[in-house]
């Protein structure tokens, strides 16, 4: 499923942040957010990486999971995942239409506009309510915006994580890292485990401050280890044990990291009581997937959600070392209200030349507009048509094609792509 008409309404109201509309929504539906213990996730870059470690991890212990993940890339079925994998498109029009039945009477009941809730509420609400009828053991949930007024800050979590803090959102977040390290951290609740990635000194001092106050015991680096191996294998420690040698299901340097916090978390549930082997944790964090990081699936493209400068850098350091190609072209696109030359500038020594394009997100970027914006980055720009046309234009004539800027442009990439191959 793409798209839902009750979505397409809730979505004219944009972002909202703040929690009194859902929680009290989510009372009318019986309050399915609470059907299970909550791994609740946060973060600028990582979040996704760590909730599909941790999802498999829990899978493979033979656990029922409910994940929820934000954005989708391809289908909105993807925030909506029992055991991994997405709800069909019956069961997601069900759990919609049930909400936007549920939603029109409280509003009316309760004398509240027409359209009471915001498309990220409806969404989660959906995903919230998937669980609790697939009576899952667990919820693997990632925050969609911030942490404290974000949707999804109702659940009761068991363990929280931060894999990384950036500067994204700015305008919504605050300008500092220590203005948006405070808006994750109010995901943190009193006395619930706290893991946290590799963050910089000016957002970590902030995350042990808001633990400190909560009574949170926090595992941060360097009481989490990592050593990453020659032949690409890592081995990762936690104060309670270590794993591997093991190789990642997720490609790149920095899922290293990723694959620390989820070890943190499933070893802080572990101590909670659930039933977590060695052997499922690193069966787990073998065969972790996920769409768009990195991703190769088909010969001669890179598919990578980088949104952020930090997510930009990721990609650039990883393009570093991969094999010469003759000529490598960036396909790139992304949302009006970023900076394109801040995500393009780390990649410019990686690429030969630059093609701009646009998904059929309402927030995308003119491609005219994009390149313009890029006319002072000292590389070869032009501009593309939307994804449809230029990602086969650019596939001909180059040797690799790394497509990048938002994850709802990687997406539709990869939704081309796969169609393509299905037919082949």
């Amino acid at each position: 499923m793409i798209r839902h008409p009750a979505l397409d309404r809730a979505a004219r109201l944009g972002v909202r942040l703040g929690l009194d509309k859902v929680r009290t929504f989510l009372t009318v539906l019986g309050e399915p957010h609470l059907c299970a213990p909550a791994v609740h996730v946060a973060g600028t870059n990582g979040k996704g990486s760590v909730c599909s470690f941790v999802t498999q991890i829990l899978i493979r212990a033979g656990l029922r999971v409910g994940t929820t993940l934000s954005p989708h890339v391809q289908q909105l079925n993807e925030r909506v995942q029992i055991d991994g994998q997405p709800v069909g498109d019956a069961e997601l029009t069900e759990l919609l239409e049930h909400i936007e039945r549920a939603r029109r009477q409280w509003a009316a009941d309760a004398g509240l506009d027409e359209q009471s809730l915001t498309y990220f509420e409806m969404a989660i609400c959906a995903a919230f309510l998937g669980f609790a009828r697939n009576a899952v053991d667990v919820q693997v949930v990632e925050v969609g915006l911030g942490g404290r007024l974000d949707a999804t800050n109702v659940v009761s979590p068991v363990v929280c994580a931060v894999p990384h803090i950036g500067l994204d959102h700015q305008a919504i977040l605050g300008d500092s890292l220590g203005q948006i390290a405070a808006e994750k951290a109010g995901i943190f609740e009193a006395g619930v485990p706290v893991v946290l990635g590799p963050v910089v000194p000016e957002a970590k001092q902030v995350l042990l401050r808001a633990a400190q106050q909560l009574d949170c015991p926090v595992w941060a680096p360097p009481t989490l280890r990592k050593e990453v191996r020659r032949d690409g294998t890592v081995r990762l420690y936690t104060p309670l044990g270590s794993v591997g040698p093991l190789r990642l299901g997720l490609q790149g340097a920095h899922q290293a990291s990723n694959a620390l916090v989820a070890l943190g978390v499933a070893h802080r549930l572990r101590e909670a009581g659930f039933p977590l082997s060695d052997e499922a944790i690193e069966e787990g964090l073998r065969h972790a997937t996920a769409p768009c990081r990195l991703e190769r699936i088909v010969a001669g493209v890179v598919l990578d959600g980088a949104h952020n400068p930090d997510g930009a850098k990721v990609l650039a350091t990883w393009l570093a070392k991969q094999p010469a190609v003759s000529h490598r072209t960036l396909l790139f696109g992304m949302g009006s209200e970023r900076d394109p030359v801040a995500l393009v500038q780390p990649l410019v020594d990686h690429v030969d030349a630059i093609v701009t394009t646009r998904c059929s997100h309402p927030r995308a970027r003119d491609p005219e507009d994009l390149a313009d914006a890029l006319r002072d980055v000292h590389a070869d720009v032009r501009a593309g048509g939307a994804i449809e046309q230029a990602l086969p234009e650019v596939m001909e004539q180059s040797d690799e094609t790394v497509v990048t800027g938002s994850l709802f442009v990687a997406g539709a990439a990869r939704s081309l792509l796969s169609s393509t191959e299905e037919v082949r």
